[in-house]
């Protein structure tokens, strides 16, 4: 399952959202408590193929989020050892844009920009801490063996030590392929996709359906133009209000407010986004399922994420897209129209396709 973990100060409005996204009734309360709960990835799709076919069971995407007690501006170092965090896939920063009086801000004043640059320093000094003792681990091992792999992540390690004392995250440096692989171990927090959360002022509801008038507005346009960094505008006042209401009334409040759709749905799938997934459906009478996978995912490993039997007896997957099954409204219709195509084990798997697989038992 994917998985993000939120983090953020305190006053932020973080464990409401968590909440809110997660429908979890209790927010963490001791020193480094954490809370998982999981987010249902909106699909409008899946709504669609749902009311079309009916099935006994709707199974949409999921996002497992963890939450903690904000660690405060000198703790982000301790979420290096708390799992849920050194093992997520992508860190959602919640930052607080809104001015409310009777919620003081513990800077003494509110500045997104400040604040996501603070929290972005203290995970560059966390992980700068974890790569200088592996460092300093690797001088000894090299001693006693000469290792072209020890060789090839000692030169990667001080890569990053140098991005980081420079203050440079590394999700920024761009890291792929074996370079990757030999930093997975060490789960380096400022490697992670960020997804920064702006809570906005219920005045400003307006710049939420905006990213780039909220960027402006909060003086967060050069911090959000960074590699492997997107945004999320959201004012947690409407949200707290919208899941109060019955989901007609929902949006018809979102419509009348000028909203497609609620911030928090747009911070999920923004979750998902950012990790680089997308979702492939299964459909029938029995169930209607959408699949998370990574993009550029082939048949054969999709075929596994449904069952393991099903990858070892690939034979071909039956694929549709979801734009052209929509259009003829059933799978003869598109096998009738040359829309229904037989694809292999090779096949790149497009987001919002349709596959029966075929494979031997």
């Amino acid at each position: 399952m994917l998985h993000a973990a939120l983090i953020g100060f305190p006053s932020t409005g973080k464990s409401t959202l968590f909440q809110l996204m997660t429908s979890a009734k209790d927010a963490p309360r001791g020193k480094a408590e954490t809370v998982v709960g999981i987010s249902k990835v909106p699909d409008a799709r899946l709504d669609r193929l749902t009311a079309m076919f009916n099935p006994k069971k709707r199974v949409p995407a999921t996002i497992e989020f963890t939450d903690m007690v904000a660690p405060g501006r000198t703790g982000a170092a301790a979420l290096v050892d708390v799992a849920g965090y050194k093992n997520a896939d992508a860190l959602v920063h919640v930052v607080r844009a809104f001015r409310d009086p009777a919620v003081a801000h513990p800077s003494g004043s509110v500045d997104p920009a400040r604040d996501a640059q603070a929290m972005e320093d203290e995970l560059i000094l966390a992980d700068l801490g974890v790569v200088e003792r592996r460092l300093e681990r690797m001088e000894k091992d090299l001693k006693k063996n000469k290792s072209p792999e020890l060789d090839k992540e000692k030169e990667l390690l001080a890569r990053c030590r140098t991005a980081l004392e420079s203050g440079q995250p590394l999700r920024a440096l761009g890291l792929a392929g074996d370079d990757l692989r030999r930093l997975r171990g060490f789960q380096l927090l400022s490697a992670k996709p960020l997804l920064v959360v702006l809570n906005m002022d219920e005045a400003d509801v307006g710049s939420a359906a905006s990213v780039e008038r909220a960027a402006a507005q909060t003086g967060m346009t050069a911090f959000l133009s960074r590699e492997g960094t997107r945004a999320v505008p959201v004012c947690s006042k409407i949200e707290l209000e919208i899941a109060a209401l019955e989901p007609a009334d929902a949006g018809a409040f979102l419509k009348d407010l000028g909203l497609a759709e609620s911030g928090l749905d747009r911070v999920i799938r923004a979750s998902y986004d950012l990790l680089g997934y997308m979702s492939f459906f299964t459909v029938g009478e029995d169930e209607c399922r959408a699949w998370s996978i990574r993009r550029g995912t082939i048949a054969l490993d999709a075929a596994g994420e449904i069952h393991s039997d099903i990858s070892r007896g690939f034979i071909r997957a039956e694929v549709v897209g979801y734009d052209a099954f929509l259009a003829r409204g059933s799978m003869p219709a598109c096998r009738d129209h040359g829309e229904l195509r037989l694809e292999g084990k090779e096949y790149v798997v497009q987001d919002g396709d349709i596959i029966n697989f075929r494979h031997a038992t």
